[in-house]
């Protein structure tokens, strides 16, 4: 159930997959993966550090509109301060702007940094607190969480996750699939309600669930 203003938001893990769980090790349907992505239509994207470093090769090239008024806000967990690109992020046309969260033992940033903070947390962001903050802050009512694993899992260890949405690809990852959407730990998860399914040409299939807590 969604949540209301002020409070904790509705957060999904939206995540592309091998037959076996893996994020890795296969060419993803990134067309149809952003698609459905589209009608969460979340107030939030929380994506993980490792996540977006992927990306900066290709952002530091890529066209800059400016910022989507429209879009949601990026916030990254990045407790190492490791992101570089934040400009890029903010004008690179997916989000209305973006955010960072880091926890009180991040190593010293640079003053002039052009990116919002909030701490979370003393040696660890603290996730749950952040949630709140998003709800109480921002409004944010739905959290999507883009993740190539380690993040996700970190939400399902403390429960922090409403629905799980897989889009699986008809492959098999096999040796090249060593990141799995749930991360290296076993999820803190005893049950999970099949809310729907959907199929695609090509054999993608869709599965929403609901987790239980």
């Amino acid at each position: 159930m969604q949540s209301g203003p002020g409070k904790r938001p509705y957060v999904v893990a939206h995540v592309a997959i091998s037959l076996e769980g893996a994020t890795t090790g296969f060419e993803p349907d990134v067309g149809r993966f952003y698609q459905l992505a589209s009608t969460f239509n979340e107030d939030i994207t929380l994506a993980g550090a490792d996540t977006i470093l992927a990306q900066e090769p290709a952002l530091a090239t890529a066209p800059r509109p400016g910022p989507a008024a429209d879009g949601p806000l990026l916030a990254v967990v990045d407790g190492q301060g490791r992101i570089r690109q934040w400009d890029a992020l903010r004008e690179v046309g997916h989000w209305s702007d973006v955010l960072l969260l880091h926890s009180e033992t991040t190593p010293p940033r640079p003053p002039e940094r052009p990116v919002r903070e909030l701490v979370m947390g003393r040696t660890r962001v603290d996730l749950a607190g952040a949630l709140e903050a998003f709800g109480r802050t921002e409004g944010a009512q739905v959290v999507r969480v883009d993740s190539g694993g380690a993040l996700i899992g970190a939400l399902l260890k403390a429960h922090l996750i409403d629905e799980v949405s897989l889009l699986i690809h008809p492959r098999l990852a096999g040796a090249h699939g060593d990141h799995f959407w749930y991360g290296t730990e076993r999820p803190a998860i005893s049950e999970l309600e099949l809310k729907t399914s959907e199929s695609f040409d090509g054999g993608l299939v869709w599965l929403r669930y609901r987790v239980h807590r």
